[in-house]
């Protein structure tokens, strides 16, 4: 397996205070020096994922101008941290702010925690100026209307540090949606709605691209993968699951692992040349192939790709960003649908699975390699690993094309064991209890309208995809602990006057 789930390590976010001339040379070496000493708080706190790269302080238009520039063009940097030592005439930021465009986090900090009650003047007042400078700051940042976070507290902090590194993820999250190219295998399924959409505009919110290749294309690469390749990654499969006996070396089924495993290598060579990382299929499309993926999709989710099923090209770029926002983490993201209930009052819970395409990141054990009938498709018999997401909490996020805006609706969830055993339902899966309870989450999200399609993430905390949506200019609504449904249902007529008056 070659992952491609990036070390967010790799990315910078590069650190930018501001001052001014007026106070003299002597005063701007100290605060360049403190506020150095802040980036060595943050990096050395171990929250933050990216590397804060500081960067000289700014005293000018020009200079302000040249760094956000500078900071947009540059592809490692996933975003900005700017912090008003003193006092920085916000006009001088206009044109940065303008110019900027890698999601912001404003900074509001002081380099001391504690006064120095005892000798404190007039000296100290004029080097510690942030609690009015970030004020004018934050003053032109409003103004301009510019999508920002802003993080309040001495940067020794844990709250601080590691509501910067939630940031940070969904800066990385932002970074990820721009360079991402989904290959869409066929076309969505047929006669269905919500996993249609404007690929154009998704293009231009975004910055994904999602285009089409014949299924067939795929097809031929399969076909046209060797033994030898074949052979590895049956080597694979044995080392990293529990094989069923039929797929055995031997097994009357072995052939059909084999075919499993083509699949796998013609479609990850697809996808790396194509630079692709996320794609979809769709069971009415199979073309040549033999069997609707399965493994091969799992195994790839599980390697960071996005998928999405029956052309669902909206799911796999969640998936997709998931796995990039939560990268590091213990966990994982894929493709999920709520599929069935158990309604026994006050026991309510949801069983998510796909037909095959749940990825085996979401569980800790050792997943089942198995083979058994679909039963749509009229395909050959498909092989799939078969798991149990692990209990604990989660998120599941749905992305829709609402005409006018995409809307993200998000549900914070809790995994929990499997009841019982379900022999006959050879799949990965998951078991939920949705938040607050059954009956107001599942009220809410049908009357956002969400997808029936989601990506569920047990890496993420909800503050990333909120942060997410705030830098990408997305509608979100989010169901959770403290959801009061008729509450809930004039937040989503609110936003649909908000929304047509061409707010973003």
């Amino acid at each position: 397996m070659t992952s491609i789930i990036p070390n967010l390590a790799d990315y910078e976010v590069w650190f930018l205070t501001g001052s001014q001339t007026l106070y003299g040379d002597e005063v701007l070496a100290q605060v360049a020096a403190q506020s150095k000493d802040v980036v060595d708080l943050l990096t050395n706190s171990g929250d933050i994922p990216a590397t804060i790269v500081w960067k000289p302080v700014l005293i000018s238009r020009d200079g302000i101008l040249d760094a956000m520039v500078e900071a947009s063009a540059n592809p490692k940097v996933i975003g900005v941290i700017t912090w008003m030592h003193t006092f920085s005439p916000a006009k001088m930021w206009i044109a940065g702010l303008n110019a900027l465009t890698k999601p912001l986090l404003h900074l509001h900090t002081q380099a001391n925690r504690e006064l120095p009650w005892g000798t404190i003047d007039f000296d100290f007042m004029n080097l510690n100026q942030a609690a009015h400078g970030d004020r004018e700051y934050a003053y032109i940042e409003t103004r301009l209307n510019v999508p920002r976070v802003t993080v309040v507290g001495h940067a020794s902090s844990p709250e601080v540090s590691q509501r910067i590194g939630t940031w940070s993820r969904a800066a990385a999250g932002i970074a990820a949606a721009k360079a991402l190219k989904v290959a869409r295998f066929g076309d969505n399924m047929r006669f269905v709605a919500v996993t249609e959409g404007d690929k154009t505009e998704a293009e231009v919110v975004l910055g994904a691209q999602i285009n089409t290749w014949g299924v067939n294309e795929l097809a031929d690469r399969v076909h046209a993968v060797d033994d030898a390749a074949i052979d590895a990654l049956i080597a694979e499969y044995l080392d990293a699951y529990d094989v069923a006996e039929e797929l055995l070396p031997g097994g009357e089924r072995h052939e059909s692992l084999r075919y499993a495993a083509a699949i796998e290598a013609g479609l990850r060579g697809f996808l790396e040349e194509g630079g692709f990382t996320a794609f979809t299929d769709t069971f009415e499309d199979l073309g040549e192939l033999r069997q609707l993926p399965g493994l091969a999709v799992q195994r790839l989710m599980a390697d960071g790709y996005g998928f999405g099923a029956e052309g669902d090209w909206k799911t796999a770029i969640l998936v997709r960003l998931c796995s990039v926002m939560g990268a590091g983490l213990p966990g994982g993201a894929s493709l999920m649908e709520d599929y069935t209930y158990h309604l026994v009052p006050g026991e309510e819970l949801s069983l998510g699975a796909h037909m095959l395409e749940v990825s085996p990141s979401l569980s800790s054990q050792k997943a089942r390699l198995e083979i058994h009938p679909l039963g749509i498709g009229g395909k050959e018999d498909p092989v799939r690993l078969v798991f149990t997401a692990d209990a604990g909490p989660a998120v599941v996020v749905a992305l829709s094309d609402m005409r006018d805006r995409f809307r993200l609706v998000m549900n914070e969830v809790d995994n929990v064991d499997l009841p019982a055993a379900m022999p006959n339902l050879p799949v990965g899966h998951a078991v939920w209890k949705a938040r607050p309870d059954f009956t107001t989450a599942v009220a809410a999200w049908l009357q956002t309208g969400g997808a029936h399609h989601t990506a569920m993430s047990t890496q993420l905390d909800p503050q990333v995809v909120k942060d997410f949506a705030r830098m990408s200019g997305i509608e979100l609504l989010v169901i959770d602990a403290n959801t009061d449904l008729e509450a809930f249902e004039q937040q989503i007529r609110w936003n649909t006057a908000y929304y047509a008056f061409g707010a973003r």
